[in-house]
């Protein structure tokens, strides 16, 4: 069995203050600066202390979804309640679709209703990446989920069980920062030991860099790091 996504480690100025706003936008339960889903599916979002500011856009974000114009509308109204703001990225006055970032100025979409592509996905409907076809592909393999969009160098993977889609949008790619604010935590299969899954990811195309107290530091095939933890980190 492969690795399971456990969180997205987000870095954050205030942790638990934006734990609180993100807890807030997505109806989530909080415990500190950990938020998960009510119904205990999917990965929960974990807050941490920053390592460095934020200078350029993040190359993840969150692109929720609506069901109707109003929903849309509400769902924008309670995250300007919550401390976020509007933003313009170069959208466009005719874009359905409204950028926002969060008190820390993460970015984040709120779709217009009736999108096909992420239907049936949840109030997350994906997680969006800057990313190549190449690392679509390793996470298909890292994850056991399979693609369910690949063509003209985007890929997009899903649980077999369904939730949000994680994308990747191909080339061009957007400026690097020095350091990631969001990369994932993943856990070993259960009953597998986390050097074997290390070197399983390693076979599929990661770098391992080193370890912590937390777990294993990897990178995938584009360079972003991210945790295979072990012991007490993924309770």
């Amino acid at each position: 069995m492969p690795s399971r996504l456990f969180a997205l480690r987000v870095d954050a100025n205030r942790p638990e203050r934006l734990a609180e706003f993100w807890a807030g936008i997505l109806g989530w339960d909080r415990d500190g600066v950990l938020i998960s889903p009510p119904d205990g599916d999917g990965f929960r979002i974990r807050f941490v202390p920053e390592r460095g500011p934020k200078v350029v856009a993040n190359l993840m974000h969150f692109d929720l979804t609506s069901t109707t114009p109003a929903d849309q509308e509400e769902s924008v109204a309670r995250a300007v309640t919550l401390g976020a703001r509007r933003i313009d990225i170069g959208q466009g006055p005719d874009a359905e679709h409204v950028v926002l970032a969060d008190p820390e100025g993460n970015e984040f979409d709120i779709i217009e209703p009736g999108n096909r592509f992420l239907a049936g996905c949840g109030f997350i409907g994906a997680l969006a990446s800057d990313g190549s076809q190449r690392v679509g592909y390793f996470w298909a393999e890292a994850l056991g989920w399979p693609l369910v969009w690949d063509q003209d160098e985007e890929t997009a993977i899903q649980s077999p069980g369904g939730g949000t889609k994680i994308t990747w949008g191909g080339p061009p790619y957007s400026p690097r920062p020095q350091w990631l604010r969001w990369t994932y935590e993943l856990i070993p299969p259960i009953g597998g030991a986390p050097d074997a899954e290390a070197a399983r990811l390693v076979a599929l195309g990661a770098t391992r860099l080193g370890a912590d107290e937390h777990g294993i530091l990897l990178a995938d095939p584009d360079g972003n790091d991210f945790r295979l933890l072990t012991g007490a980190s993924s309770s």
